[in-house]
């Protein structure tokens, strides 16, 4: 049975990038079920939230791009050795619900997409520094560069296509799953799918390290795997 959380206790407190909003609040609900603690969670743009761990702001847990989290415990504000991968997520595409949907079944198809679209956008975590790497390597970076909209942090890119501001989207599956009036055209194919592993940390200043290590344990575990598929990623 779980064990009631004391009278007067203090939620486990998070924070984290947007691409694991969804997960991370049906996590959240399953361990407080399990554990009788309490976790509140906070999801912000990944830049953001990383600066206000850097600031000493007090968090007892964050999850981040894998990248950005061991910065921070280069950095001193993520305690080493407490890391833990929890998914690995990839980049899909995006159109209006109703527009034309183009092939985007090979990379050549999707260089095609891309230089068809009147409108491009991609998020500004580590996806979108990948996509605008791939848009060099293909040599096109000049010619669409007037015509990317680049989505403000905290902002779904899935919400500027069901706006009719992006005509071709890019951001993590699992961001826009749950987007209404979109059509999600599929995952980017193999050869050019852009994959993030997000992970989770104790912050070196938690108040609570020790239910934030329980809270990551159960993120991580079997338990978790069926609700990180149902959200468009994979366990790590």
């Amino acid at each position: 049975m779980p064990t009631p959380t004391l009278p007067g206790s203090t939620p486990i407190r998070g924070i984290s990038s947007m691409a694991t909003r969804q997960l991370l609040a049906e996590l959240v609900t399953a361990f407080e079920q399990r554990s009788g603690m309490a976790a509140a969670i906070e999801s912000v743009g990944g830049v953001d939230a990383a600066q206000r761990v850097r600031a000493g702001e007090a968090f007892d847990v964050v999850v981040l791009a894998s990248d950005a989290l061991h910065k921070l415990v280069a950095a001193g504000q993520v305690v080493a050795g407490s890391v833990v991968d929890l998914v690995h997520s990839g980049v899909a595409v995006a159109v209006k619900a109703g527009a034309p949907q183009p092939d985007i079944a090979s990379e050549d198809a999707v260089r095609q997409a891309v230089l068809a679209a009147r409108t491009i956008s991609y998020s500004t975590g580590p996806s979108g520094v990948a996509l605008a790497a791939l848009f060099e390597r293909w040599g096109i970076a000049d010619a669409v560069r007037e015509r990317i909209v680049q989505a403000p942090p905290g902002v779904p890119v899935g919400t500027l296509v069901a706006r009719g501001e992006v005509e071709l989207g890019f951001q993590q599956l699992s961001e826009l799953l749950h987007v209404q009036g979109i059509a999600v055209l599929g995952p980017l194919p193999p050869e050019i799918q852009i994959t993030t592993t997000f992970s989770a940390g104790v912050c070196a200043n938690a108040a609570q390290p020790e239910a934030a290590r329980a809270l990551i344990a159960f993120m991580a575990s079997s338990e978790a795997a069926d609700a990180k598929r149902r959200q468009g990623m994979d366990p790590a």
